[in-house]
């Protein structure tokens, strides 16, 4: 049976770390230290995505403005071109995506809210799961004599 967005999505549930659009890069930095984990979800008063706030895109707006870019708001210096999915992506899907996109997080949108996220950590983890599987099915069938 094929694993989904919905199944990996880790621990956290949804519990996932957001932003609002007019917090400072400064506050997004300190909860994604706070928290330790590499991006917020930017949403608006809705709950609907408005972009993705990561590490990369921390970096790159200090590399270009230094220490001053701290000071901007968040919807300024996200990533507004969000991929997102629904609980129900196939692992495998997602993983593709993930990896054609050059992205390390993907919103779970059910109905148009935000409901989860999934990293590529988690994907990652279920695929190293499914395959300890296969091979201990396989070690079994083995040892079976078949």
């Amino acid at each position: 049976m094929a694993r989904t967005a919905a199944d990996v999505m880790g621990a956290r549930g949804d519990d996932v770390a957001t932003a609002r659009p007019g917090e400072t890069l400064g506050e997004v930095v300190q909860r994604l230290t706070a928290r330790g984990i590499g991006a917020v979800v930017v949403v608006g008063e809705d709950d609907k995505v408005l972009g993705v706030l990561s590490e990369r895109d921390v970096v790159r707006r200090l590399a270009a403005a230094g220490p001053p870019a701290l000071d901007l708001a968040a919807h300024a210096v996200m990533t507004r071109e969000v991929v997102t999915c629904d609980p129900g992506t196939d692992v495998d899907e997602l993983m593709r995506t993930m990896t054609e996109g050059r992205f390390r997080h993907v919103p779970v949108v059910d109905d148009g809210r935000l409901v989860g996220i999934v990293s590529v950590g988690d994907v990652v983890k279920a695929r190293l799961e499914e395959l300890a599987g296969e091979r201990d099915q396989l070690r079994g069938y083995v040892a079976g004599g078949y």
